[in-house]
């Protein structure tokens, strides 16, 4: 609870003790105890029942995105799948992992869950009263309350919940995401918990406000619709599930689900840690506002012992972080108790599973937040921003926070965690179409994912489950421009014993006069390598490459004007290295120069594979005496090099230093 408040309703704080966010001081977090619905937290459950349950949910989740995807009207939660679905108990816990979601926590800070009926539908975007599930004011949150029991005795007993970024919510620019905005009140219409329908009944008033504020109407209309339709549909059928197995024993499966992921993870995760504290930093390169510089997020990860008087947990650290930015790149991390930020984190821990294939079995739920403790700098840093600063573009530190996370363990584990990726950003056109009608194109292209120490990285992957890029076929027949070629950028993956995955190369050529968007980072910075893997190629926009008028476009642009007849080309990210380059088994070297994933120069220069025979006649291969040769001329890495490489741009914003101190072990 609010350090103000002496009381818990309904496991929140009252509405008027919510955060004081118009002020120029912030209250402490609101805290959310976590507990269980049961006395013996469900072990008294039936094994067999708890599995049924767990695939229900399962299902019931997939059917509400699947439902979501196919009544939707925008590219960006249609095609592009960029939306989530979520399902929670009534104690306002994650039951499942399949995909991430917001919070319930404001609907229940600000709506006694008593009072709540049947048909009520929930909406929320505001970033600073979303107690930390909402990054930015394009994603929109739905929630619909659960309802099971007897009639006369029908009471809530958990809820369903989808977010997704919607094409345009108002603000200065197309889009909703300034890129040069200084506040909040640039981005958009930011909306606090609602009651959007009322036992059923749609709130006309509010959809009109909304919608009035979107240069898109329609589809902001159509998306919601979808989006409280679907909800309202994964409700009843949750509530089946209630029905048929009774309101006691679906609760016991819930606190066996959730009790079981904080023992797996306990057992099968943290035991790989050893007891110590490590110490490392990454950056966000530019705001938006600023010259660019090193924004820096940093982590101390402490793994405590089994004997802890408070438990055996990791504590994440995050002193050191660098000050809230003028541009839009913070997020409010710190609210309810970080317990969004933990869920966020939490799969970069997998990676420390036994396999891959177990490392795909582990959800992450409610039951990974007792295993983290957060300990958050005080008002004013890049993690908790004091309002009204601007976070339309926070994906900068959230997904840094992926990579600080992974670097620091692999501090604590010699290595054992792939090496890094940056696999979101956002690119687009807009303006009017041939037939003079306005349209905002928008998409989020991955990139490559780090090196592993068993395995390569994968190629052009996506950190959002299930999303993908928009088909050449559908945007081709709805805006005015031509896909002339998307591929994998060659050489784009950091060299590697084990090489990073590549990022995309994408050529779009307009048939007519627009305006290119970008809201992207690591375009001077880059995906770094750890345990002498290098770091992956950076994102880069040119536009006419090759033709008169060629440039290149800064990874943050609003409104940078293309006129016809002229190519948009994006690369973007390659991931990480791992390992070091000349480790790399030649003939894999050789396969990646045929499959065009990496050049005959970077197999010299880079791997020291000297090739022989042609790509031409299928010839390729290797001279192994050569190889050996060229490869022990190269220097031996000396003990006490940095463990991480930042890459070349590193030290145009380092003054020249090529590595941090915290790069060495």
């Amino acid at each position: 609870m609010c350090l103000s408040c002496q009381t818990i309703h309904n496991g929140a704080a009252p509405a008027d003790h919510a955060h004081d966010t118009h002020t120029g001081s912030r209250r402490a977090p609101t805290q959310f105890p976590f507990g269980t619905l049961t006395a013996d937290a469900g072990r008294s459950a039936d094994p067999v029942l708890v599995e049924i349950v767990q695939g229900s949910l399962a299902a019931v989740e997939h059917e509400v995105e699947t439902a979501i995807a196919r009544t939707s009207r925008s590219p960006m939660i249609r095609d592009a799948h960029d939306f989530r679905a979520g399902i929670h108990d009534r104690l306002l816990r994650k039951l499942t992992g399949r995909s991430y979601s917001a919070l319930v926590h404001p609907v229940a800070r600000d709506f006694p869950i008593e009072e709540m009926q049947e048909g009520d539908v929930f909406f929320h975007n505001d970033v600073y009263l979303s107690e930390g599930g909402i990054g930015h004011l394009p994603d929109l949150c739905v929630t619909v309350p659960v309802f099971a029991g007897l009639d006369g005795e029908r009471r809530v007993v958990g809820f369903i919940q989808a977010f997704g970024h919607h094409d345009d919510i108002g603000g200065a620019v197309p889009g909703s995401m300034p890129s040069h905005a200084t506040s909040v009140f640039e981005e958009g219409l930011a909306v606090p918990p609602i009651k959007l329908w009322d036992a059923g009944v749609p709130n006309k008033a509010a959809l009109r406000i909304m919608t009035r504020n979107s240069r898109m109407p329609e589809s902001l209309a159509a998306d919601l619709d979808a989006e409280c339709s679907a909800c309202l549909m994964g409700a009843r059928r949750l509530g089946e599930l209630f029905d048929r197995y009774g309101i006691e024993t679906v609760e016991a499966c819930f606190d066996a689900v959730i009790d079981r992921s904080t023992e797996t993870y306990r057992r099968e995760i943290l035991s790989k840690i050893p007891v110590g504290s490590w110490t490392w930093e990454d950056y966000a390169e530019h705001d938006g506002v600023d010259e660019p510089q090193l924004h820096t997020q940093r982590i101390t990860l402490t793994r405590t012992a089994a004997d802890d008087p408070e438990g055996e947990r990791l504590i994440l650290d995050f002193d050191g972080t660098g000050p809230q930015a003028k541009g839009p790149i913070n997020h409010c991390g710190d609210y309810s108790d970080g317990v969004f930020l933990k869920k966020w984190l939490a799969p970069i821990l997998r990676n420390l599973a036994d396999t891959p294939e177990r490392m795909a079995e582990l959800d992450v739920n409610e039951g990974v937040v007792p295993l983290i403790e957060m300990r958050f700098p005080p008002p004013g840093t890049l993690l908790t921003p004091v309002f009204p600063a601007p976070t339309n573009a926070r994906t900068f530190v959230i997904l840094r926070l992926l990579g600080v996370l992974a670097g620091v363990i692999a501090k604590a584990v010699d290595g054992k965690m792939p090496a890094d990726q940056e696999t979101i950003r956002y690119t687009g056109v807009y303006g009017e179409d041939l037939d003079g009608r306005s349209y905002l194109m928008r998409e989020v292209l991955g990139g490559g994912s780090g090196g592993r120490y068993y395995a390569d990285g994968e190629d052009t992957i996506h950190v959002v489950p299930d999303s993908r890029n928009l088909p050449t076929e559908f945007t081709e027949s709805r805006f005015p421009f031509v896909v002339e070629s998307l591929g994998l950028a060659m050489d784009s993956g950091g060299a590697g014993q084990f090489r990073g995955g590549l990022g995309y190369e994408k050529h779009i050529r307009m048939l007519k006069d627009a305006n290119f968007m970008s809201i992207a980072d690591r375009s001077i910075l880059a995906c770094w390598g750890v345990k002498g893997g290098k770091a992956g190629k950076p994102f880069q926009v040119t536009i006419d490459p090759g033709g008169p008028n060629e440039r290149e476009v800064d990874a943050l642009a609003d409104s940078e004007p293309v006129v016809t007849g002229e190519t948009i080309r994006i690369r973007t990210t390659g991931g990480g290295g791992w390992g070091n380059p000349l480790d790399r088994d030649p003939a894999l070297v050789v396969r990646d120069v045929v499959w065009r994933k990496v050049s005959a120069a970077s197999a010299l220069d880079d791997y020291g594979v000297v090739l022989t025979g042609s790509l031409d006649d299928d010839t390729l291969g290797y001279d192994a005496d050569a190889t050996a040769a060229e490869r022990a001329s190269r220097p031996v890495p000396a003990a006490d090099d940095a463990f991480f490489d930042r890459g070349p741009g590193y030290g145009v914003l380092a003054g020249g230093a090529t590595a941090a101190a915290v790069d060495v072990l």
